[in-house]
């Protein structure tokens, strides 16, 4: 099994920023891709931006240029920057990993979330 923790959500002002981190964790051989999803009240759960083992990356039209999706391979660990915060960004944020398990088996796993919440 795999574990993906998010942290780094919290309150912010339109404007500001806040940065979210995913830690995965288990018998993991290699972690394919990576992503962040969001769901805002009431709404579905959205993809916000992916990244590949290669690191090429792609964003939501509603972050681009304001985000940026990011990991670091030794750590096991993603990142999502997110600047020039905006109240419609407030959501519910979700980190996924899809990869493969040093038994050989694939994993597709979610983190619990992490709520950020920008205020006008």
């Amino acid at each position: 099994q795999v574990e993906l923790v998010e942290s780094g959500g919290g309150l912010v002002q339109a404007g500001g920023s806040l940065k979210l981190s995913c830690a995965a964790s288990g018998s993991i051989f290699m972690i394919n891709r990576m992503a962040w999803y969001r769901r805002a009240p009431g709404k579905q759960r959205d993809l916000v931006a992916v990244i590949s083992s290669d690191t090429d990356t792609n964003y939501a039209d509603s972050v681009k240029g304001r985000f940026t999706i990011s990991r670091d391979n030794a750590k096991n660990t993603m990142y999502l920057q997110m600047n020039s915060l905006k109240p419609e960004d407030t959501a519910v944020y979700y980190c996924n990993g899809q990869g493969r398990l040093a038994d050989g088996n694939l994993f597709n796993s979610w983190g619990q979330g992490t709520q950020v919440t920008v205020s006008s």
